[in-house]
């Protein structure tokens, strides 16, 4: 996760190699086995000697070693860390903050020229990974099935433990929220954007949820760039579904390699229609897949990433509720305040004359006008006028 040296971990990542060791046999130690074996001239058998050899005994040392792949999970960890600690610095980071800025700029136009032929470039990608194919139903079974896994991660991700935390956190009825939800829940399912939904977000969020709007101006934009729960399962399923296609057996710590990138690489995605498909080439990475493999999920892809920024835009504004209800004793007192102080400047009203001049600031809410004399403030008449008559 923490390269010991950047610019090797651009082209090459830490391999933990086995290397077999055999151990000398003491030559003393013999074996002897006596078998009865009858034959013709000894039809009752006799005595046969076998001196069997012990199988070797093989020990394995561990060295450090490095294989030919980018070590995607260590350059994310080293550039979130940096991107933190350059915020931190505040004006002393700026010039190192300007350079990446301008390297992202360049780096951006040269994707924006690139991204004229990638039409062009997906369709003889698809074409060549069709006519590799040996059996062509079998792999439309695998995406089948595929295509049901990841529906079927969101449904329980989404309308099962989304809900469960919002009901633990809140101990309100999380249905009658996500209600409130459906017209955002459509929009994100027809443009597949967060982005996009995020006006309709917001809306719902106000109108129909009664979310301050505070927090759901400051909770939803953030969601909407880094909260991709929906993003990251699909990555995490996709990956495991090209290892099996590639019949490559994963172990134990890839698959906590795949879910650690999955989650990191979500946060970087773009809140744009499939922009899963441009990190997925990182999760691949990270476990030594094949990143031209990603083509086998372009044909269904458009599909589930619509479900997917349902579900992005569904977690987003239960974060909303949840932040929203554990916030709202810092949110009362001002509605309060701000009720009684109307109340009180009516009733001084009635008698505001020879106040000191330390309360004027609580009386800045009435409509008055007033006049300083000495340390004193009197109150005197509004004068109102007919603007046809003047």
């Amino acid at each position: 996760m923490i390269p010991s040296n950047l610019i090797e971990a651009t082209f090459q990542q830490y391999k933990t190699d086995l290397i077999p060791v055999l151990k000398t046999q003491d030559s003393n130690k013999q074996h002897n086995f006596v078998y009865l074996m009858p034959d013709e001239d000894h039809p009752k058998g006799h005595t046969v000697l076998l001196d069997l050899t012990p199988p070797p005994d093989i020990h394995y040392k561990i060295y450090p070693g490095s294989s030919h792949q980018m070590n995607v999970l260590g350059i994310v960890i080293f550039s979130a860390t940096m991107g933190l600690l350059l915020g931190k610095m505040g004006e002393r980071g700026a010039p190192l903050i300007n350079v990446c800025q301008c390297i992202n700029e360049c780096v951006m136009k040269m994707i924006n020229a690139a991204v004229w032929y990638f039409p062009f470039g997906i369709i003889f990608l698809v074409a060549a990974k069709i006519l590799d194919m040996s059996d062509l139903s079998t792999l439309g079974k695998k995406l089948g099935w595929y295509a049901v896994t990841v529906l079927t991660g969101l449904f329980v991700h989404g309308f099962i433990l989304l809900p469960l935390f919002y009901f633990l956190l809140t101990r309100k009825n999380p249905f009658m929220y996500i209600r409130g939800l459906l017209q955002a829940m459509v929009i994100a399912l027809a443009t597949s954007s967060s982005s996009a939904t995020l006006p309709i977000t917001m809306k719902c969020l106000l109108e129909n949820c009664q979310v301050e709007r505070q927090i759901a101006r400051f909770v939803l934009p953030v969601g909407a760039t880094i909260n991709m729960d929906g993003t990251a399962l699909y990555e995490a399923v996709a990956a495991i579904f090209i290892a099996q296609v590639n019949e490559y057996e994963l172990d134990f710590g890839q698959m906590v390699t795949i879910s650690i990138t999955a989650t990191a690489a979500s946060i970087g995605a773009a809140g744009i229609p499939q922009a899963g498909l441009v990190t997925m080439v990182i999760v691949l990475t990270s476990v030594g897949l094949p990143p031209d493999d990603v083509t086998l999920i372009v044909a269904i892809d458009w599909i589930l990433d619509r479900f997917r920024t349902m579900i992005n835009v569904l977690g987003d504004s239960l974060a909303a509720g949840i932040i929203g209800h554990l916030c709202r004793k810092n949110f009362a007192p001002d509605k309060r305040g701000s009720a009684s102080g109307s109340c009180r400047n009516t009733n001084h009203g009635r008698n505001m004359e020879n106040v000191h001049l330390t309360e004027v600031p609580l009386l800045a809410g009435k409509d008055c006008m007033y006049e300083v004399v000495g340390d004193t403030v009197v109150e005197r008449p509004t004068v109102y006028y007919n603007i046809c008559q003047v």
